[in-house]
């Protein structure tokens, strides 16, 4: 396989945050390592690469507090960008976690006036969000959550995150913007505890919603999110994307149960990867892929587009070898012999019916017959698939 085999598409859909590129190695123990890049020159960078689309904060790209005068420069600065490169804007969200006034909370606030500030933020990033072209606009409550469960009613909380959801919907729909929304899980950090720790919370809560913006409101899980909570990316992703919520994908990789490492997709966990790619493959997902992650501490600005290339290079060649399992006859074979049933069983309890439940009842099983009439050959499977991983089949 050639390098040029996996060069980048904007058929790819790949997608960066600004902040990814414009993160300047600072950590909660240490200062910079390298010079912050401008947002300018991310998203230049980015679109000079052949990537797809960029997302952005608010205030990775307008300044908290900018006059009309300096948004409207900016905004025409990044429009000129997007047409010199062919980059487009796919995503927007708010900053609502890194100012003190959000230190308990921004949608989840106990006071009022935070919360208005906080949906005032949302609904002038979503202007601009849209005036840029983005499809998409993302929340991730970083804030949104207690250390402390006496001071805090889950109950109440998650009221009043749905009631700034239910306001925010329906002022995109009012303004007719072609927008959709999703929800970032995350089970902590910064907070002690997030209220929607999981894909499964999200999900549950798109549905309690007003009916009208539950079709337009979906997830984008993170991988490192995931592991955080000890839980598997390919099922998180494999729920959303069955309860047909999975809007867009936020993209790296984690050591479980750790704090957030934000590592580059495929680095620490690279058979867990190629399940995520090989689920998109295999469902056909066209929505946005976008790498949420950051370069290593240790890097230059050289090193921080090594980065944004090796995230794209892993998936595309963790692409193929989904395409590579998928046409392997011996694994298909071996499948097709631990996957096979008695097929007059399938459809007993599709439907209900009392019809059904008379036939189901009167049926006569042996559970040891069962137990033991086919072998379910799980390591040769596993094996096969880890020699495609390592080339060797």
């Amino acid at each position: 396989m050639s390098m040029m085999s996996f060069a980048p598409s904007h058929s790819d859909k790949f997608a960066f945050g600004v902040w990814c590129v414009t993160n300047a190695g600072r950590d909660p123990f240490g200062d910079a390592t390298r010079k912050p890049m401008p947002a300018m020159q991310a998203i230049r960078g980015l679109g000079e690469r052949n990537v797809w689309g960029f997302e952005f904060h608010d205030n990775d790209v307008f300044p908290l507090g900018a006059s009309a005068a300096q948004v409207r420069k900016i905004v025409r600065d990044v429009r000129a960008i997007m047409a010199d490169t062919g980059i487009c804007c796919c995503s927007g969200t708010t900053n609502l976690f890194f100012h003190p006034v959000f230190k308990d909370g921004a949608f989840t606030s106990h006071d009022p006036q935070i919360r208005a500030y906080a949906v005032h933020k949302v609904m002038h990033a979503i202007d601009l969000a849209a005036e840029l072209g983005a499809q998409n606009f993302l929340f991730w409550g970083g804030r949104e959550g207690a250390e402390v469960d006496a001071a805090k009613d889950p109950i109440e909380a998650i009221r009043r995150f749905r009631e700034a959801m239910n306001f925010l919907c329906a002022y995109v729909r009012q303004n007719k913007y072609k927008m959709t929304f999703t929800i970032e899980p995350k089970p902590n950090e910064p907070r002690g505890d997030l209220y929607m720790p999981s894909v499964g919370n999200a999900l549950a809560f798109i549905e309690t919603l007003d009916p009208p913006n539950r079709a337009m409101v979906g997830v984008n899980p993170e991988v490192a999110h995931i592991k955080m909570a000890g839980l598997n990316p390919y099922h998180e992703y494999g729920q959303a994307l069955e309860a047909g919520k999975l809007f867009e994908l936020h993209l790296n990789d984690q050591k479980p149960v750790r704090y957030d490492q934000d590592l580059t997709f495929g680095s620490a966990s690279l058979k867990e990867s190629f399940f995520i790619v090989k689920l998109m493959v295999d469902h056909k997902f066209a929505g946005i892929k976008a790498f949420d992650a950051h370069a290593y501490r240790s890097e230059d600005i050289d090193g921080v587009w090594d980065f944004v290339e090796r995230n794209m290079r892993t998936y595309k060649i963790l692409e193929e070898k989904a395409y590579e399992a998928r046409a392997n006859r011996d694994l298909s074979a071996l499948l097709e012999e631990i996957q096979a049933g008695n097929k007059a069983y399938e459809k007993l309890f599709t439907k209900y019916s009392p019809a059904a439940v008379r036939k189901l009842k009167a049926l006569k099983f042996d559970p040891d017959k069962m137990a033991t009439g086919r072998r379910l050959a799980y390591e040769k499977l596993d094996q096969i698939l880890t020699e495609i991983l390592l080339g060797i089949r």
